[in-house]
């Protein structure tokens, strides 16, 4: 009984279209106002189904030496969850991920892994291309300056 049961299951999976896989890419300018607004940026490679999506992304931060504020490097590795068809051609999306990152000010620095948590949207431009606006709040380990900075952006980005 298990086996025909399995084999039904088998065959029904393989008539099942799968699901269709698309990545994008990401490049972005943004803001970090963690301890003063200062230039961020970066690029994210992701590949997505059709609600779960996963993504590389790396993003720096420059140093502000009259503000005491410290350059970040961030190295992401995130899930997404988003609408999985554009509504009204914005596709929202709400990501956490884990990585590494790299504060560093004048002479001193910390490298060590962090989190972060946020969301964005998507918004349609013409075709593939699209405008990617995103708010992340990062959770750094071990003694960073600035333990929960933030980053907001703004990017191009190529679905395909």
């Amino acid at each position: 009984m298990f086996t025909r049961r399995l084999c039904l299951c088998l065959v029904a999976l393989a008539l099942v279209p799968p699901a269709r896989a698309s990545a994008d890419l990401t490049a972005f300018l943004g803001t970090n106002p963690t301890p003063v607004n200062r230039v961020t940026t970066g690029f994210g490679v992701g590949v997505g189904l059709v609600i779960v999506g996963f993504e590389f992304e790396y993003g720096h931060t420059r140093e502000d030496i009259d503000e005491f504020a410290p350059s970040l490097r961030t190295f992401m590795f995130n899930g997404l969850l988003q609408t999985p068809i554009p509504i009204a051609g914005m596709q929202f999306y709400g990501t956490a991920g884990a990585g590494g990152y790299r504060e560093s000010f004048d002479e001193i620095s910390e490298t060590n892994v962090g989190i972060n948590v946020g969301g964005g949207v998507k918004v349609s431009l013409a075709g593939p291309l699209r405008v990617r606006f995103d708010y992340r709040i990062f959770t750094l380990q071990g003694n960073p300056r600035y333990s929960k900075p933030q980053r907001f952006y703004a990017g191009l980005n190529l679905k395909f």
